[in-house]
């Protein structure tokens, strides 16, 4: 008696090779941002900006008496001038740093190239953006762990509305820094958002409170983006309170900026 020999399993169909799939939004957005946070602090003249020249100014500031403060009220240097450099580290990075960026990116023709990835012009922004949070963040911690060894006292009640002054901050000047970028040749914008940095933190305000600047900046300056930070930062940080007036300020420069730069912004 024989018996039938069991069937020889086949082998399981192979499904044809397709396009690869594309990531998720979130994980090409965070890719992108992981991707400008290495650029900016790989990048010399970028830590230069963003953390050489602040931490200068910090230590210069509140162990010199180069720069007479006039009647601190009782606080130390440091307790002074912290709040504007904090507010000195955020323009740093998302304007100056940005805009020269963005503006080579587009020259170079990488902005064209990434907007008709998966990532999307969208995302590339979102990316960008996101990284000058986490700058700004290392930001904080490093200059803000040299102002606390120096002697610094924030009021803890304030730091909310520091954080908030910052993010707000961060707005107006990334806007400001997309509507150079986007308009103008990345040479132009290397002069001028360089030239924009120094004239703001000589007369803008920003370091220093208005009432010590030259006769005329000191009715200008609060009105003025980095004299609107620089007020909130110090009113947050020095008194804990939240300013209503450079907040209101903040919040209209962004909105006029990021206006402003949605409407004229050319990728190419």
């Amino acid at each position: 008696m024989t018996s039938t020999p069991p069937p020889t399993p086949s082998a399981a169909p192979v499904p044809p090779l397709g396009p690869q799939q594309a990531a998720p939004p979130r994980r090409r957005v965070a890719a992108q941002a992981a991707f400008e946070t290495r650029a900016v602090l790989r990048n010399g003249e970028q830590l230069l900006l963003t953390l050489v020249i602040p931490a200068l100014l910090l230590v210069g500031l509140a162990r010199t008496s180069i720069v007479e403060l006039g009647g601190t009220g009782g606080l130390s240097r440091v307790d002074v001038v912290t709040p504007g450099v904090l507010a000195l580290a955020v323009m740093t990075t998302s304007f100056t740093s940005q805009a020269i960026a963005t503006a080579f990116d587009r020259r170079n023709g990488v902005l064209r190239l990434l907007g008709t990835t998966p990532l999307g012009r969208s995302g590339l922004l979102t990316g960008k953006v996101l990284a000058v949070l986490v700058v700004e963040a290392v930001q904080v911690l490093l200059l803000g762990g040299t102002a606390l060894a120096l002697g610094w006292q924030p009021d803890a009640g304030g730091l909310p509305w520091a954080l908030l002054a910052a993010v707000l901050g961060t707005a107006a000047f990334t806007s400001l820094a997309f509507l150079l970028a986007g308009t103008l040749r990345a040479e132009g914008v290397l002069a001028l958002a360089n030239l924009l940095l120094v004239l703001l933190v000589v007369g803008g305000g920003v370091l220093l409170p208005p009432e010590l600047l030259p006769a005329g900046l000191e009715h200008v300056a609060p009105f003025l983006p980095s004299g609107a930070l620089g007020d909130a930062m110090r009113a947050a940080l020095i008194d804990g309170v939240l300013a209503p007036v450079p907040f209101a300020v903040l919040a209209a420069w962004t909105v006029v900026l990021g206006a402003a730069a949605a409407r004229f912004f050319r990728w190419r």
